[in-house]
């Protein structure tokens, strides 16, 4: 048994928090409004995951230092836009505690990755990426799940794992934290893609041919940025990949499923009600293949589609009538 600190009381958040305590963790979890903290701690609900029953063991403030305090390890679960605002508030409390970051994307301003921000901030944290298929509603209902820890530190991988594993989840580790962090970031870009897919109509051969070239676009941009080309095809890229381009829980994909059926995308934000990493991660590489020269044409395609008023329709023929190419 471990206390374990989360910051960010979302979906992934809370889900994250249930799996540990159902395993006798004591789980604090950190939370910006008042609102939410009460509804946890008195009614034992979460707002984005209304069937749920929160066990006991799980306790919500709006107090960093409370939330941190004899921890064994910090879980960071908030929007990539908000790590470093929110880093910056607890970071005086951190002292020698591992942070694990379980976001999935970039700070749009520096094209920085979630370990990145951190260690700005602090350049002596020990820091790590906990990634992989896993969306909220399923590990918080305990349906099998598998994840993967990575860290440069061995400390971390041993910890994390071992607080993690049970029945209901497989932790694997790797030392590739930038593939891991890549991986996921980048993934959800595919994601709202085969949403706007879906929004136009187009079956399963599309979709098989949009995850295969789309996982072969994003894992050479990431081997690029300094991730292993193998972790691209495990849980934390491949894995990811296929549970968030196919799944009902998506929210990438719902977004661009909204795109595609014609709806604005301040309309689309609007409808889907929590933060589209995807949106802001379409815009990240875009400019760091820009910056690379590495070819992107399903990210590049996406990209004219948000904001260059290009038809879904449209996108798809150029991408369909490209030049010929080699596999």
């Amino acid at each position: 048994m471990r206390n374990i600190a989360i910051i960010g009381s979302g979906s992934w958040g809370v889900a994250l928090a249930v799996h540990l305590a159902s395993i006798g963790n004591n789980v604090k979890i950190w939370s910006f409004m008042e609102e939410e903290r009460d509804i946890i701690n008195n009614e034992k609900k979460c707002k984005f995951l209304p069937d749920l029953s929160l066990p006991e063991n799980i306790y919500c403030s709006t107090d960093f230092e409370e939330v941190i305090k004899d921890s064994a390890f910090i879980l960071h679960v908030t929007p990539s836009k908000f790590t470093r605002s929110t880093f910056k508030q607890y970071k005086q409390f951190v002292g020698n505690k591992p942070i694990i970051i379980c976001g999935k994307g970039f700070e749009k301003e520096t094209l920085e990755t979630l370990d990145e921000v951190i260690l700005d901030e602090m350049p002596e944290a020990k820091v790590g990426a906990l990634s992989g298929p896993s969306h909220a509603e399923e590990v918080s209902s305990g349906v099998p799940t598998a994840l993967v820890i990575a860290s440069k530190h061995q400390s971390i991988l041993k910890k994390v794992q071992d607080t993690f594993m049970s029945e209901k989840m497989r932790i694997y580790t790797s030392n590739d934290i930038k593939g891991v962090e890549l991986g996921g970031a980048l993934k959800n870009i595919i994601a709202f893609c085969a949403g706007v897919g879906a929004g136009i109509g187009l079956g399963d051969n599309s979709f098989a041919a949009l995850i295969t070239r789309g996982l072969k676009e994003i894992s050479r941009l990431g081997v690029e940025l300094g991730g292993k080309e193998e972790s691209f095809y495990g849980l934390s890229g491949l894995g990811d990949l296929i549970v968030t381009c196919l799944s009902k829980h998506s929210r990438n994909r719902k977004a661009g499923f909204l795109i595609g059926q014609g709806m604005s995308l301040e309309d689309t934000k609007n409808e889907v009600g929590m933060v589209i990493e995807s949106i802001d991660n379409i815009e990240v590489a875009y400019e760091l293949g820009k910056l690379h020269n590495i070819e992107m044409p399903i990210v590049e395609t996406v990209y004219k589609v948000l904001y260059e008023g290009l038809n879904p329709k449209e996108a798809v023929k150029d991408l369909m009538t490209r030049e010929k190419k080699m596999e």
